[in-house]
């Protein structure tokens, strides 16, 4: 007898699909991982991998939200920071703590806890100017309790700002200059240096598991790779369920004709609301997952132009695909790793040198005009284009 999960999976193969795709992705990268492998694939590109399955996290939430609901938002890349920063709280913290106790050790009279809260203190905020521990630190040597903070803190931002925008019936681009206001007022109070959170230097060394200074890097980036891969693929799963739903066509309705659906007796703002809020915990996931394997995060990363980059990645791999989304954001994050990074080959034209470092943004940008104005399906809907071609 087949169970749930097994008659949806059948009844939608190109979920089956995409699953096996990502599980072939994952044991082949671990396979020529240094840790586990061959070693053929390095270190560094085991941690680009993983970034890479965050970012097509996040953009997975914000497919679900625009392309299916119909919310631009710009400001889940503020959610997808807040995730950052709720378990770096925890990985600066103790690994702060055990290079205190380390170098207590070798005192004639041991730290009392006090003196070692201190120390700890003056580690982290000392580059602030400061000492003592702000009280949003008040948990942050509880790892479940900042788990959970992963979570919540996202999680109730976004349901208090939803209902004071959705209850006010705030909608496109009025709605869309909200959130980017939002994602632009959480940057710049982060920047203060008595936010609490460092100011501009942010949390730092987060690669460095407290506890496994004997682990190498090589093992460290593979759990990583191998649980963006898990929250990746649960999360396109718990994705494709919502769309293929009751819910989802409700969203779908939304998206495409509000004012009916409200006249159809569906109390549109408790979708919307829900939606938001779940996407945003989404992002926030993906940002707890991320942050460590980048190693740092400071507030130049909730900035609002890295929401319309998260936009420009769905718009991109196409909107209202929850594959395309996912193509999208691995297509221009790894392509902007490569022209970037200073792998691509500078061009000479004889009168100048197209250096890629320079000129990526701008064609990154022309991608977005062409997408807009001749492919709005995106990657994904050439794809579709394709795939009917063969058949026929």
């Amino acid at each position: 007898m087949q169970g749930p999960l097994v008659k949806f999976l059948t009844r939608h193969p190109s979920t089956l699909l995409f699953l096996i795709i990502l599980a072939s992705f994952t044991v082949l990268v671990t396979l020529g991982s240094e840790a586990f492998g061959t070693g053929f694939v390095s270190t560094s590109l085991v941690k680009t991998l993983g970034k890479t399955l965050c970012l097509c996290l996040v953009a997975l939430a914000m497919d679900l939200i625009w392309g299916y609901c119909g919310i631009l938002s710009l400001g889940h890349i503020a959610f997808f920071g807040l995730g950052g920063y709720m378990i770096g709280m925890w990985l600066m913290y103790e690994r702060t703590r055990l290079i205190v106790m380390q170098a207590a050790e070798n005192t004639q009279l041991p730290m009392t806890p006090q003196e070692i809260q201190d120390a700890v203190g003056s580690q982290i905020f000392g580059v602030v100017g400061g000492s003592e521990f702000p009280a949003i630190w008040m948990f942050s040597h509880l790892l479940s309790v900042q788990l959970l903070m992963v979570v919540m803190v996202p999680g109730v931002l976004a349901l208090i700002f939803g209902w004071l925008a959705f209850r006010s019936r705030v909608t496109g681009v009025y709605l869309s200059i909200l959130t980017q206001a939002m994602t632009l007022a959480l940057a710049l109070y982060l920047f203060q240096n008595d936010s609490g959170l460092r100011g501009n230097n942010g949390l730092s060394g987060l690669q460095n598991l407290p506890g496994r200074d004997d682990t190498p890097q090589s093992v460290i980036s593979m759990w990583f790779f191998w649980g963006s891969a898990f929250a990746l693929g649960l999360g396109y799963l718990c994705a494709k369920l919502i769309v293929e739903s009751k819910m989802g066509n409700v969203m779908r309705g939304i998206r495409d004709d509000e004012a009916r659906v409200r006249f159809l007796g569906y109390n549109v703002e408790a979708y919307k609301l829900f939606i938001f809020t779940l996407t945003a915990i989404i992002a926030a996931v993906a940002g707890a997952l991320y942050y460590p394997q980048a190693g740092i995060i400071n507030p130049a990363e909730i900035a609002p132009i890295a929401s319309i980059y998260l936009a420009v990645w769905v718009a991109i791999g196409g909107r209202g695909r929850l594959y395309g989304a996912v193509i999208g954001a691995a297509v221009v994050s790894l392509l902007s790793s490569w022209f970037t990074g200073g792998q691509a080959p500078d061009i000479p034209l004889g009168f100048a040198t197209l250096k890629w470092v320079d000129w990526w943004l701008v064609l990154l940008g022309l991608s977005f005009v062409f997408v807009t104005l001749y492919a709005h399906k995106g990657i994904g809907g050439l794809l579709e284009k394709l795939q009917t071609g063969t058949s026929k």
